[in-house]
């Protein structure tokens, strides 16, 4: 089926730009309350399910074993900017189990932050892995190998008994089958795997309701969850969109986006799990369509649903500080 046109973009009077999308809506039961476009096709939600692959570091005992935080624990869910607190927080993550980034299989880029890209430039030869965006991932990663006697050497690859137990959690949350045939490579070098829209929608609602899972797993991605809501700075960064999210609504709020234009978002208290997949990958695109979407469920003319549709549908300057154009969300999505 094709997709309908979920976002446009316009400049003076005229669309100059289309994104077509999927989006889904579920309840707390898993039953479907919206939907959009092809929600059974099979996307990769690349960085969208860190929360689901951080599970081990918090139900092995390790998190606990070494200190870990809200800080810690949603730094270990984010895809964060390189910023000196996100560089830092892994850092000394790692420290608390004995090892350093020269353990870390994610590679390494600059800060994704303008000023702290410039300053980077200026004092840094080059970025190390510490600087990655998964850096918190990994390092949760390797916090967990070492609390559980785990050799860390080669833990983001397809066998290593942490990526079995992760493509296990993932595939028992979302319901899909699992294995090399819908693998795929991410960005940072772990196993990514494609699922249907709505059974990534279905596994972030059971994160956030328990619905179906073991009590320690129950606790485990609520204490993630509750941990990335209280500190969205660590989810992401200054001026990102999952951290403007959060902050609209504090604590009511979690979201957490994916490259290729995947959105996934949470409103806990109302037992509501949201995911959006723009098919030409534009973040701008799923952006708008999540803020959109979270802001139809508060309430008519709250604050906090007026600064989601100011997320959703915004004007575009020029460097002259000009009004050019906008970025709106479509009927489709109000249905």
């Amino acid at each position: 089926m094709e997709n309908p046109v979920t976002v446009e973009v316009t400049r003076g009077q005229l669309v100059e730009s289309r994104h077509r999308g999927m989006a889904v809506v579920v309840d707390a039961e898993g039953q479907i309350l919206f939907s959009a476009g092809d929600i059974d096709a099979a996307i990769f939600p690349r960085s969208a399910c860190k929360a689901m692959q951080a599970l081990p570091l918090v139900e092995s005992g390790a998190a606990d074993a070494y200190g870990f935080g809200n800080r810690e624990l949603a730094l270990a869910c984010s895809s964060h900017s390189g910023e000196p607190e996100h560089v830092a927080t892994a850092a000394s993550m790692l420290k608390a189990a004995g090892r350093d980034e020269s353990v870390l299989e994610c590679g390494a880029h600059w800060s994704s932050h303008q000023p702290v890209l410039i300053e980077q430039a200026r004092t840094l030869d080059r970025p190390s892995a510490l600087h990655n965006n998964c850096s918190g991932k990994h390092s949760g990663f390797v916090c967990t190998c070492c609390h559980i006697g785990e050799d860390p050497r080669g833990y983001a690859g397809f066998d290593h008994p942490l990526q079995q137990a992760i493509r296990a959690i993932m595939a028992d949350l979302t319901g899909a089958v699992l294995s090399r045939d819908n693998c795929g490579t991410d960005g940072c070098s772990i196993p990514t795997y494609a699922v249907p829209l709505t059974g990534l929608a279905r596994g972030f609602g059971r994160l956030a309701t328990g619905r179906g899972l073991e009590p320690i797993r129950a606790a485990a991605a609520r204490r993630l969850i509750d941990a990335c809501m209280a500190e969205p700075f660590y989810v992401a960064g200054t001026k990102r969109f999952c951290t403007k999210l959060m902050q609209v609504a504090p604590g009511k709020i979690f979201a957490k986006t994916g490259a290729e234009g995947v959105f996934c978002a949470l409103l806990p208290e109302k037992g509501l799990s949201f995911a959006v997949k723009a098919e030409d990958g534009a973040s701008r695109a799923a952006e708008a369509m999540m803020a959109a979407l979270l802001a139809r469920h508060f309430e008519k003319d709250s604050e906090e649903q007026a600064a989601l549709m100011s997320l959703a549908h915004h004007g575009m300057t020029n460097w002259n500080g000009l009004a050019v154009g906008t970025v709106r969300v479509t009927d489709v999505l109000f249905a």
